[in-house]
C-alpha cells in the first residue's frame, strides 16, 4: 500500500509559516544544499506529490521552467525535471473539473479520495508544505509518515503544524539527521 509522506519545515516552537510578513511568509526557512540532496534522494524514489492549491500554484509557478533559467542550480535542474513527470495531486474546492496534465483534483470526499490513492498503483505519494491540506490530511488521520525538518528558530507565532489535533497519535521516530545549518531532520511513521 502507498503511503503519504509529508514534509514540512517547521520552527522549534512549532509553526509552519509565520505570520509577520503575511501567512506565506517562509523567509525564515533555512534552505541548504546539503538539506537539497538529502530530500532529493527521496523524492526521486517516487512519482506522486500532493498540494493544497496554494502550494501547487506556487510550485506550478515555478518548478516547470526552473531548470531552464541561467542561474539554476543542480538541485533546481534535478526537481525540475522531477517535477514535470510527477502526478500531482491537489487538494482544492475551487479548482474542481480543471483539466490539467499530470495532474488529479481532489474537491469531495477527501478520506475516500485519498484511501483509493493509497490502495491504487504507484510509489508513496509526498506531500510538500500546503499546511491547510497537512490539517486536513490529519484530522482524518491519512499521513503515514513525516519528515519534519525543525529550523533552529522561534517564530512565537503563526500557522502552528499540528493543529486541531483531537486524538494522541503515537509516532515512532525512524530517522534523524543533523545539517550543519542546525536544521534537524525527523523522521516519523504513524504507530497504527
Amino acid at each position: 500500500m502507498r503511503k503519504i509522506v509529508s514534509f514540512v519545515h517547521v520552527s522549534l516552537d512549532g509553526f509552519v509559516a509565520s505570520t509577520d510578513e503575511g501567512m506565506a511568509s517562509l523567509g525564515w526557512i533555512s534552505i541548504t544544499e546539503d538539506l537539497f540532496d538529502y530530500v532529493e534522494q527521496r523524492i526521486g524514489t517516487t512519482d506522486s506529490a500532493l498540494y493544497g492549491r496554494v502550494t501547487y500554484q506556487m510550485m506550478e509557478s515555478y518548478w516547470p521552467t526552473a531548470a531552464d533559467q541561467p542561474n539554476a542550480t543542480k538541485h533546481d535542474i534535478e526537481h525540475s525535471r522531477w517535477y514535470k513527470q510527477a502526478t500531482k495531486i491537489v487538494l482544492s474546492r475551487t479548482m474542481q473539473g480543471k483539466n490539467l496534465p499530470h495532474t488529479k483534483i481532489i474537491s469531495s470526499d477527501l478520506a475516500d479520495e485519498i484511501t483509493r490513492l493509497k490502495q491504487g498503483a504507484g510509489s508513496d505519494i509526498l506531500m510538500f508544505g500546503s499546511p491547510t491540506a497537512t490539517h486536513a490530511l490529519m484530522a482524518g488521520n491519512l499521513i503515514d509518515e513525516y519528515w519534519l525538518f525543525v529550523n533552529p528558530i522561534l517564530l512565537g507565532q503563526g500557522v502552528p503544524l499540528f493543529k486541531g489535533i483531537k486524538n494522541r497519535t503515537a509516532l515512532k521516530l525512524v530517522a534523524s539527521k543533523v545539517f550543519p545549518s542546525g536544521v534537524v531532520c525527523l523522521q516519523y511513521e504513524l504507530q497504527r
